[in-house]
């Protein structure tokens, strides 16, 4: 059994997503000996920018490539590759400005490749090749966005754009985990965000062991 964890916090200490996310997968290990664990720091392992030369080389048929496009495509292919042998895909991430942080979208769009993690059919539609993986997303959010119970929940940029680019690669149900609001000016509220996403994160991880 293989799991893929990837943080994309700048942080190396006191990030409230790798914490939640460490400790959702020391959960994991404890009741999956096997487990293989993959880690991908992408503060550390930053995943490039999409370039004009790789928009060209992931259009190019596999056989045609120059030397130089296999090149430009070294990082994504060994990150789909990755991704693609893992059983369970561990994100974890901050908020920023209602959305993701650049390098997890440079990840997406590195793992977004037509021909290994995506196919076209011959009808015109795709096919995803992530159907197989356990998908979990861990966000920590200063603000509280939850539907029905903030005003501000419309504002929440970052649920949908993780949620469509992974159901276009074929993971129709992820779990999310969302540890809102940690505002520094209400430790009531941040301590309960904590112990609410720690509580939700012991769920997801007994439920996935139980289906290993």
């Amino acid at each position: 059994m293989r799991l893929m964890h990837v943080d994309a916090s700048p942080k190396s200490l006191h990030s409230n997503s790798k914490m939640l996310s460490a400790y959702y997968v020391d959960l994991l290990k404890q009741q999956i000996p096997d487990l293989e664990i993959d880690y991908l720091d992408l503060s550390v392992d930053t995943p490039p920018h999409v370039s004009g030369d790789f928009a060209k080389a992931t259009y190019t048929p596999a056989t045609e490539r120059t030397d130089e496009m296999k090149k430009v495509l070294e990082y994504s292919d060994k990150l789909c590759a990755r991704v693609l042998m893992s059983d369970m895909l561990v994100f974890a991430m901050p908020m920023y400005n209602f959305s993701m942080p650049s390098s997890f979208k440079a990840f997406i769009d590195n793992l977004v490749r037509t021909n290994l993690t995506y196919n076209f059919l011959a009808d015109g539609t795709t096919t995803g090749n992530l159907t197989r993986q356990k998908v979990i997303f861990i966000t920590s959010r200063g603000a509280d966005l939850r539907p029905g119970l903030s005003p501000w929940s419309h504002m929440d940029a970052l649920t949908p754009a993780l949620r469509s680019p992974f159901a276009f690669l074929g993971v129709e149900t992820p779990h999310f985990v969302d540890a809102q609001p940690l505002q520094f000016s209400d430790q009531l509220a941040r301590e309960e965000a904590l112990k609410r996403a720690y509580g939700e994160l012991d769920i997801v991880a007994k439920e996935w062991a139980s289906q290993s």
